[in-house]
């Protein structure tokens, strides 16, 4: 048995695949934890796993933090440089403290202190991303959230996209300056860089996403597994069917499900009102997922029912289509539930995880600023009509469940450990 602590910051889209890793490595015998937010306490708890607090500690129900942190333009920068970067000692410190007796640290894709802590410690450390855009590949570039029109240039090859890469890296390269002086405080080399070619364990990081989304490329670090997805959605902890929505359901036809993840959420502005009255005007029964931190959408009747939570994975499967924001945490519940997607994506990997989805013909998108009552009922009509759709969800549903994501990527936990 040994004692594993799992580092994660974020929302409940980079929480959820870490609770999957952590249940099934409990079940093989170890000892787990988590070090979150102080925020995820009360759910960890539930699930009779230990946690430890790691900065820094978001208040949830900040909307207009939330808004912020969702912007196309300006969200990632606002949380690598303000609240990341501007947190790394207090994430340093608790971090320590939580490996003090484990034999192993596995963190999520944005904990910056995780690798000053291995170097400090010595301790085994697997790394984790949970969306093709981390890795940044030449070979299979992602679109930037600053820039959806970059998808149409998908096509270029390596040629075009390495040298735009380091362009991209030059432009930010004053967002590294706590980062050094922390590193230059602890005695380290300030010479090294998390955010994109020192953020991998060389003993083994962990793609947790589907090759639906993206495959393997030459230019990902040596020390990769792609997993497949690990999926959980908060049934053994907070999370419930309501019985009325079970009978909503077993009442009609597949509805339409609108949702915006656990983050995007937070900036809703008109998206459930708009959807409800899309809804309407296509004569179709529809489920609005609106949030705890959301009132009840206009426009509810006996055919258009709000929620403000419901496990996606006794949902989905049951959809006619789902309208969300593309966070990779949702697109693989849709992926597996085998029905199309029309995708309105905000910040993050969100746009990117759209464009994949477009491109392997389960979906169609539509920008933020686009999603109006008319843009939305013709990309839906268009969904709806075309069996092409349906049929390679469903294609793609059997590629996300053959993967066994959190299978694969203990089995790699275990065997890392045993060496």
């Amino acid at each position: 048995m040994a004692k594993i602590v799992l580092g994660t910051f974020g929302s409940l889209g980079d929480m959820h695949p870490k609770i999957a890793l952590a249940l099934e490595l409990r079940e093989r015998g170890h000892d787990v934890s988590i070090a979150a937010m102080e925020f995820y306490r009360e759910k960890i708890g539930m699930l009779g796993l230990g946690f430890s607090p790691m900065a820094p500690h978001l208040d949830p129900e900040d909307k207009d933090l939330g808004r912020e942190l969702m912007d196309a333009k300006t969200g990632s920068e606002k949380i690598i440089r303000e609240i990341i970067m501007g947190n790394l000692r207090p994430m340093y410190d608790d971090l320590l403290a939580a490996v003090e007796v484990a034999d192993l640290l596995i963190t999520g894709e944005i904990v910056y202190a995780a690798k000053s802590v291995v170097e400090k410690t010595g301790i085994l450390w697997v790394s984790t991303s949970l969306a093709p855009l981390s890795f940044f590949s030449v070979h299979d570039p992602p679109v930037p959230p600053a820039a959806p029109w970059f998808q149409h240039l998908h096509f270029l090859g390596s040629l075009f996209h390495q040298p735009f890469f380091s362009v991209m890296r030059r432009i930010i390269r004053d967002w590294y300056e706590p980062y050094k002086e922390f590193r230059r405080e602890l005695g380290l080399d300030e010479d090294h860089d998390p955010i994109f070619g020192g953020k991998y364990s060389s003993h083994l990081h962990l793609a947790m996403f589907s090759r639906v989304l993206g495959k393997p490329q030459t230019d990902w670090p040596h020390s990769t597994l792609q997993t497949g997805t690990c999926f959980y959605d908060g049934q053994n902890d907070l999370g419930s069917m309501p019985e009325d929505l079970k009978e909503f359901l077993d009442a009609g036809e597949p509805p339409i499900v609108f949702t915006l993840g656990s983050a995007a959420v937070m900036d809703a502005r008109d998206f459930f009102d708009v959807s409800a009255r899309a809804a309407k005007e296509l004569n179709r029964r529809a489920v609005l997922l609106y949030g705890v931190f959301n009132d009840p959408p206009k426009g509810l009747d006996r055919n258009i029912v709000g929620f403000d939570y419901a496990p996606y994975s006794l949902v989905f499967p049951r959809a006619a289509c789902v309208v969300h924001q593309g966070g990779v945490g949702t697109t693989g519940q849709v992926l597996r539930a085998g029905v199309p997607h029309l995708i309105m994506p905000y910040g993050h990997d969100q746009p990117d995880n759209a464009a994949r989805c477009r491109r392997a013909g389960v979906a169609e998108v539509i920008g933020r600023n686009d999603y109006n009552v008319k843009n939305a009922v013709a990309a839906l009509r268009k969904i709806l009509s075309d069996k092409r759709y349906s049929a390679k969800a469903t294609r793609a549903s059997r590629i996300v469940e053959s993967e066994r994501g959190t299978q694969t990527a203990c089995d790699a936990i275990d065997e890392i450990l045993k060496k």
